[in-house]
């Protein structure tokens, strides 16, 4: 980030996880450390600003390597909004939208990607 600053400035996106927002017993170091990536990227947004913005997103249960264990679980599934775990490819628009001009004035947010798992 610093680089940036002194150069043209730029853009960076950090990964989290709704688990920042939704705390669980089985899950307080992961969530912890998902939640402080959020602070991190609000901090960050600030120190680099005006040429560097910064964001987050935040991804909800979606269909990866690492859903084996809970991707046949309905209930799960039916718990979120949209009533389905996400595919990836759902994750790349907001990562573009982020990346590109047409977020030039969204800095220190922290996006939520999560088919409704409030």
């Amino acid at each position: 980030g610093e680089r940036m600053v002194k150069g043209d400035g730029g853009v960076i996106i950090n990964l989290s996880s709704t688990a920042a927002f939704l705390p669980m017993a089985h899950t307080i170091p992961y969530g912890g450390a998902k939640a402080a990536i959020g602070v991190m990227t609000v901090a960050l947004a600030k120190a680099f600003a005006p040429k560097v913005r910064v964001n987050c997103i935040a991804p909800g249960p979606f269909l990866t390597d690492v859903s084996t264990v809970w991707r046949e679980n309905e209930a799960a599934k039916n718990a979120l909004g949209l009533k389905r775990f996400g595919e990836p490819e759902e994750i790349v628009g907001t990562a573009l939208y982020l990346a590109s001009d047409a977020s030039s004035y969204t800095t220190g947010q922290v996006i939520r990607v999560d088919g409704g798992s409030w």
